[in-house]
């Protein structure tokens, strides 16, 4: 990524110290630049062996939800049918020429924990994180997905199988420490033992 250096001037209205300026750049280096990342992002990268195309793993996005709605039908005890439909909005604005066509479409599947606490009768607050998996895409220029409904299916249970095994291994994990915690802790030497024991007798008795 280019950096370009800030310029340094004195504040000439109030005469302070020197603030930090804007950094200028000609249409000819903004142009420039905007090309770098698209051709960045349109590059095939590699991830554990996979090729792929986009943003690079590790970097993010960061978006403003407008109002939408959220509705959620309870079907058992624990479980509850939701749909959530909303347009989303960037916060700043995507390089030009950056980014997939206008009209593609992206087939996400989420695992995420939801926390709420109530306010008062009519609100809550909430909080979402976890994770999402892509399943499928369709190109701006086609009307069909990238994979059909039968192999989305394969993917998401090959996905929840992932997941469950993750889960499985760091329980198993977490709970080998707990018991290798257990069997570390200090026996307590006789002499010790005599003294508490000694101690337990005198505050029983009193």
């Amino acid at each position: 990524m280019l950096r370009f250096p800030m310029a340094v001037r004195a504040d000439s209205r109030s005469g302070g110290p020197p603030m930090k300026a804007q950094t200028r750049t000609s249409h000819g280096e903004e142009r420039k630049l905007s090309d770098d990342i698209a051709a960045t992002y349109n590059a095939f990268k590699e991830f554990e062996g996979r090729r792929y195309t986009g943003m690079r793993v590790g970097r993010g996005h960061k978006w403003n939800y407008d109002p939408g709605v959220w509705t959620e039908k309870k079907v058992t005890p624990d479980q509850w049918e939701i749909h959530y439909a909303v347009t989303k909005r960037r916060v700043g604005k995507a390089p030009e020429g950056s980014g997939v066509p206008v009209g593609t479409g992206y087939h996400w599947y989420i695992l995420a924990h939801q926390n709420v606490t109530k306010l008062n009768a009519n609100e809550y607050t909430t909080s979402l994180t976890g994770m999402k998996f892509k399943l499928a895409h369709r190109r701006a220029d086609k009307g069909t997905w990238s994979a059909s409904i039968q192999a989305q299916r394969r993917q998401l249970i090959k996905i929840l199988k992932q997941v469950s095994e993750d889960l499985e291994r760091d329980a198993a994990v977490n709970e080998a420490k707990t018991k290798a915690t257990g069997r570390a802790r200090p026996r307590m030497t006789k002499s010790a033992t005599s003294k508490r024991a000694a101690n337990g007798k005198h505050s029983r008795a009193a």
